[in-house]
């Protein structure tokens, strides 16, 4: 092993994979402190390693590795916290802290090394420590350093070594912490998106009632359709079903919005045109911009069960099938306009009667957007729907299970995953 070489003088050996640099030669940037990580040359290139020693005379030696070992350490060096600060820019690839540094009056012993730690907390730390201080070594790793080295140990390919575990470990730790950071905030939303959708208020009534729902976004628990069902006092029972254009988050919040909105003002008393106005005021003032609208429609069922109230804005009407016999569409031809649209639009609310034992189904146009068969270009439609559901019904499929059947054979006639949200759901009353 050649002999060592004092920094800052720079080798002049011929073919030495051991460079050093004087403080006063660095070039870079000062300031990039804290918001850039190392540069991590990890692929087999140059390794810049900041050492901070306050020894004026620079008797940190930088050993050197056998000729061909392929690697060159270049070594800058700061001789306090202050100067190191400055030289940290973003090619260095790790700080070797000697633990020996003063304090700033501090009783902690590795208060510099801490300082170091909070000033490039995206850089690899290595501690250097005297011979033999094994407690203060060991202390440096726990409150953060990558490794320790000890000064009278130190040899070209221990050195080299250390600054590339210690990088790649700091690499690795980084990502750890944003895995993990990442698989946080996705439980969080997904608890939150889970809170948003609705608890159906049902209570006293014999009605059934099923829900399928599926966000058209990947990884997603909420789309920008919408649905909700209450009772209120006298026993009428409201449902009602939606869609915001579009398909992300922003529209997804929308529908929550709406949603609460028309659970508010259902129990408040309000049905009907008076309550479409309303909810369209709600999304003129929390829309982005006023080419997003929302479709809707509400049903509200007298506590009978025989008969209800239906309002269309926009959105394709239920379907409806009676003592067993075949479903159909319900009269949609004095609907009004989707939500958003028209300023003083108007929504007519039409009678309907449904009978002693009834099954009303309530969707979004996902359901129905989608391919008539793989690779058709004519879509499914209400009218394939109304087939697809009697045929579903023909083979005795009820409740959660019709829903989830109608869902999985319209993807099945795309010939792939819709690309919308899809929302169905379906009440039923047994006569007797």
């Amino acid at each position: 092993m050649s002999a060592p070489v004092p920094v800052p003088v720079p080798q002049q050996r011929t073919g030495s994979t051991v460079e050093t640099q004087p403080a006063a030669e660095t070039t870079g940037n000062p300031g990039t402190s804290g918001t850039t990580g190392s540069s991590g040359n990890s692929g087999g290139g140059d390794l810049t390693l900041l050492v901070i020693d306050d020894d004026p005379a620079g008797t940190f030696t930088a050993p050197e590795l056998p000729e061909g070992a392929g690697t060159r350490v270049r070594i800058r060096t700061a001789r306090n916290l202050t100067e190191a600060e400055r030289l940290l820019t973003d090619d260095i690839d790790c700080i070797l802290v000697d633990l020996a540094l003063p304090g700033s009056g501090d009783s902690d012993d590795l208060a510099p090394l801490k300082h170091v730690l909070r000033l490039a907390p995206r850089h690899a730390v290595l501690a250097l420590a005297a011979e033999g201080d094994v407690e203060r070594a060991a202390g440096a790793v726990r409150v953060g350093a990558q490794d320790y080295l000890f000064r009278g140990e130190l040899d070209g390919r221990l050195l080299s070594r250390a600054i590339r575990y210690a990088v790649e470990r700091k690499r690795a730790d980084i990502a750890q912490r944003q895995l993990t950071e990442s698989r946080l905030r996705a439980q969080e939303n997904a608890r939150l998106e889970r809170g948003l959708l609705p608890t159906p208020l049902l209570q006293g009534s014999d009605l059934t009632f099923a829900a399928h729902y599926r966000p058209g976004r990947s990884r997603a628990l909420l789309g920008g359709d919408f649905y909700d069902t209450v009772r209120t006092p006298d026993g009428t029972v409201h449902v009602m079903i939606g869609d915001v254009c579009g398909h992300g988050p922003d529209e997804a919040a929308l529908g929550v919005e709406l949603r609460i909105a028309w659970r508010a003002l259902t129990l408040a008393g309000l049905c009907g045109d008076r309550l479409l106005s309303t909810l369209q005021q709600v999304l003129e003032h929390e829309r982005e911009s006023e080419e997003i609208f929302a479709t809707l429609c509400t049903v509200d069922i007298t506590p009978d069960g025989r008969r209800a109230g239906l309002c269309l804005a926009g959105h394709p009407s239920p379907l409806i099938t009676r003592n067993g016999r075949a479903t159909q569409l319900l009269p949609y031809e004095e609907g009004g306009p989707a939500l958003g649209l028209l300023p003083r639009a108007r929504w007519p609310r039409r009678q309907v009667e449904l009978g002693a034992s009834w099954g009303l189904m309530l969707y979004t146009d996902g359901l129905i957007e989608g391919r008539a068969a793989p690779g058709a270009t004519r879509r499914l439609g209400q009218e394939g729907m109304v087939e697809m559901i009697n045929a579903q019904l023909a083979g005795g499929l009820t409740g959660d299970d019709l829903l989830q059947s109608a869902v999985a054979q319209a993807r099945e006639l795309n010939g792939g995953e819709l690309t919308d949200d899809v929302a169905v759901l379906l009440l039923g009353r047994e006569g007797t």
